[in-house]
């Protein structure tokens, strides 16, 4: 008696995974140097942030042009497909846990951090070691050098950036259903509509950024608080970028035809990766805006 495997497709060697490589780097190190050009002035690291950023869009673009391809020519099994989803779970796991650490700098911060700082009876460190009037309260409001800020409120564009990206998940949620139904019609509004939401929420945080800078003093260099604040918003805006990126992608395939009710696993994952980017974005929302 013999047992019949199934076929699984191995890929062939690829560049892309050192392309990638190598936009992640350059996004590292242009962050770190623009962080750094703000205290300083001068330097390129905007500009090789934003090489990096260039990069990884190639990146994307090229790789899923290669996986659709390999897709389309019917190279994939069951077993394939078993893989892809566990890899798109575990990738999600280590957004989970990214996220995680920079909450938990936040919670840190703010529980810890800051009570400790401010001194009490059973701890040497008083106000006169950080600087005159120094206030053990959340959030910071002044800085080393005696520059204040102010705190973004969660009300404007805090809460409609909210509004906008709960209603994205509302929309994909119904395009996934017309996928399964076989209504590809409806995919095309509903997918459309969320990608218009996602655009929108990333136009709302760039005014959002605008307005802290030149109207709230609240900068990168705003002590621990604008640094959580900026760092935080900024990667879920990266993430969302991203998200919207991957979108497009589906939208186009979804006009060229691609998916069907049965096999449809890209359209899952981007489905999953929006639903994690806006749970995250909920969370940020309560303790960063709200709490």
């Amino acid at each position: 008696m013999t047992t019949k495997h199934e076929h699984y497709y191995v890929p062939a060697q690829s560049a892309w995974p050192i392309i990638g490589a190598v936009g992640l780097f350059l996004i590292a190190f242009g962050a770190g140097s623009y962080v750094q050009q703000l205290k300083t002035g001068g330097g390129s690291g905007g500009i090789i942030l934003l090489t990096g950023v260039a990069v990884i869009i190639f990146m994307i673009f090229g790789w899923f042009r290669t996986v659709i391809a390999e897709s389309m020519s019917g190279l994939y099994s069951k077993q394939m497909d078993r893989s892809f989803r566990q890899g798109m779970s575990w990738f999600i796991f280590s957004e989970v846990m990214f996220f995680g650490a920079f909450f938990g700098a936040l919670l840190y911060a703010r529980m810890i951090a800051v009570p400790w700082l401010g001194g009490d009876s059973n701890n040497a460190m008083t106000n006169e070691v950080l600087w005159p009037g120094f206030e053990a309260i959340w959030p910071l409001l002044t800085t080393p050098d005696g520059t204040k800020t102010e705190a973004m409120p969660w009300t404007g564009l805090p809460l409609y950036n909210t509004i906008i990206l709960l209603t994205s998940s509302v929309t994909l949620h119904m395009a996934h259903v017309s996928l399964e139904k076989g209504k590809r019609s409806a995919i095309t509004v509903w997918l459309g509509i969320t990608i218009l939401l996602g655009m929108s929420f990333l136009t709302l945080q760039v005014e959002e950024y605008i307005h802290a800078y030149q109207e709230m003093g609240l900068t990168l260099a705003s002590g621990v608080y604008g640094n959580t604040f900026f760092l935080l918003t900024g990667f879920h805006g990266m993430h969302v970028t991203l998200g919207t990126v991957f979108l497009i992608v589906l939208f186009m395939r979804v006009l060229k035809g691609h998916f069907t009710p049965d096999k449809h696993f890209a359209f899952q994952a981007g489905s999953w990766y929006w639903h994690f980017v806006d749970v995250v974005w909920l969370c940020l929302f309560i303790f960063v805006y709200v709490l």
